[in-house]
């Protein structure tokens, strides 16, 4: 084990991929000179050129769509979007392209893209910075959609989607570049398909995935003061959705509350909601509940910026509202 921050691995990840492999390259706004504005291509221009890292105009459209051609064209490029908000300009390279090429020309194109992008709130940094939107892109087929929440996942899932044919797009929470974590050793890949359940329960089921793994966590602890044995399960993936985990976990626990920083509605908690009822609705003794922000634009004052979040209270309310040996 190796004690190490969330940027850290990251970087870690982008290194390793680079001297891996001479068709990588990194592209992207701030991504050379400046280090990327996370810091997590630091020092990249000196060691590996301005052909492999490569800085871009303000045209998010522009530099995902050079991405795309370049994957067309063997290539196998890392592009980095400054925040989720951004990534709306380039909405239409990535539905109607990334998306879309392998199956409009009958699997003859393989689109080996990967896109990082940091999303979520917590920094006062306002609403057009702030916003988690993985759940809009999880509806998008085609394409691969993981949330590492853990600096082993920060590392290894960039790794293992650079492996994969087809676009694969990380959301890297902005609130945990600075969190430290322990590397675990082993092989660096990290599988692309599977949930994990991060602390196992018996009497409810904590999901969520990305920054709000760590607030479910504290929740859980607290939650065992009040003897509720809660299971946490870090989804990890949205697309594919691993769904026979998270039932799995209901099927034990009988009651789930999905966590989820998007807003409540056509939020990606209501499609985890959904399977689950679909899937385990005689197995609950309880409605699947949730947390998610508050149906505003992210403010920007820290007050209201926490008000708006899921928070540790929240979740620990809810959880305790549906488990009947709660000490209250």
């Amino acid at each position: 084990m190796t004690k190490i921050t969330y940027r850290e691995a990251v970087r870690a990840g982008l290194r390793e991929a680079l001297q891996r492999d001479s068709k990588v390259f990194l592209m992207g706004e701030d991504v050379g000179k400046y280090g990327g504005t996370y810091a997590c291509s630091n020092g990249f221009l000196d060691e590996f050129g301005p052909e492999r890292i490569r800085d871009t105009p303000l045209s998010e459209s522009t530099f995902v769509g050079a991405g795309i051609g370049a994957a067309l064209g063997g290539l196998r490029p890392i592009v980095e979007v400054m925040t989720v908000n951004f990534s709306l300009l380039a909405l239409d390279q990535i539905l109607n392209n990334a998306a879309t090429l392998r199956h409009m020309s009958g699997g003859q194109f393989s689109i080996p893209l990967v896109v990082r992008m940091a999303t979520g709130a917590g920094r006062q940094v306002a609403a057009q910075h702030s916003h988690s939107l993985e759940g809009w892109y999880a509806h998008i087929p085609g394409i691969t959609v993981v949330t590492p929440a853990t600096v082993t996942d920060a590392r290894g899932m960039l790794l293992t989607a650079l492996k994969n044919p087809d676009p694969v797009f990380i959301f890297e929470h902005a609130y945990l570049y600075s969190m430290e974590g322990e590397l675990e050793d082993g092989p660096p890949a990290v599988d692309l398909s599977r949930a994990v359940v991060r602390r196992p329960g018996k009497d409810v089921s904590l999901i969520t995935f990305g920054g709000n793994l760590w607030k479910t966590l504290a929740a859980a602890t607290r939650l065992a003061q009040d003897g509720i044995d809660a299971e946490v399960v870090d989804l990890r993936v949205l697309r594919p959705l691993d769904i026979d985990t998270v039932l799995a976990s209901v099927r034990t626990t009988h009651r789930a509350v999905v966590i989820d920083e998007a807003w409540r509605t056509g939020s990606f908690a209501a499609e985890v909601s959904a399977r689950i009822m679909e899937g385990a609705f005689y197995d609950l003794d309880a409605p699947v509940a949730r947390v998610c922000s508050e149906e505003v634009p992210i403010p920007y004052p820290k007050h209201l910026e926490d008000a708006a979040l899921p928070s540790v209270e929240a979740v620990l309310q809810t959880a305790r509202d549906l488990c009947p040996r709660s000490k209250k």
